[in-house]
């Protein structure tokens, strides 16, 4: 489980394929506080550490993983976000984050404001349900605020912290984001459909 408020940025050194799907090397100022076993979230999806090895960290991602996400067209020296599984007796100060990724939207615009930045995001429709205004949605990991949405795109604002500490800055319009949507209300969601079955 995680937060969304990002503690690095990585930067991939090396996405190689293997059998199993591919491995993915990250450098990260992490990494003496890595252990092999433990999750990560790299741009948001739950991966495993396999290995450290001196400055670098090794993940596994299989190829479902590759498919539904954005893993799959890491690029050396591409940043990422990374956080480390929550502590149970740390602050929660984001929101309930699970590192499954729902679907993958699509950066339409960027535009700033001040010293802030506004970003619009193209979703899949099966995800529209599930984003409410002013709810929480975790894009590339980071636990932000659904500003405004219509059936086919939302709108997150970012503070300057966010923007210089995350890998936003280094988006653009075109590019592709992983998106997870709130967990409550993904349950919720869920739950209604059942009862609507129900005789």
């Amino acid at each position: 489980m995680f937060t969304g408020l990002i503690e690095s940025i990585g930067h991939v050194i090396e996405l190689k394929q293997i059998v199993s799907g591919y491995r993915l090397r990250l450098r990260t100022s992490l990494v003496s506080e890595l252990t092999v076993g433990e999750s990560v979230a790299v741009n948001g999806v739950c991966l495993t550490v396999a290995m450290v090895e001196g400055p670098d960290v090794h993940f596994e991602v299989g190829p479902e993983t590759a498919r539904i996400t954005t893993l799959g067209s890491l690029h050396p020296e591409q940043p990422v976000n990374l956080e480390r599984a929550m502590r149970a007796d740390a602050r929660f100060g984001g929101h309930i984050i699970q590192g499954h990724i729902d679907g993958t939207g699509t950066i339409d615009e960027m535009r700033q404001e001040g010293d802030a930045h506004w970003i619009t995001v193209r979703f899949p429709s099966p995800l529209a349900p599930l984003l409410v205004r002013k709810g929480s949605i975790a894009m590339d990991g980071i636990s932000l605020t659904v500003a405004g949405r219509d059936d086919r795109q939302f709108d997150v604002m970012i503070i300057p912290f966010t923007w210089s500490h995350t890998n936003l800055a280094s988006l653009r319009a075109g590019e592709s984001v992983n998106l997870e949507c709130d967990v409550v209300g993904k349950y919720i969601a869920r739950m209604a459909e059942v009862f609507a079955r129900q005789p």
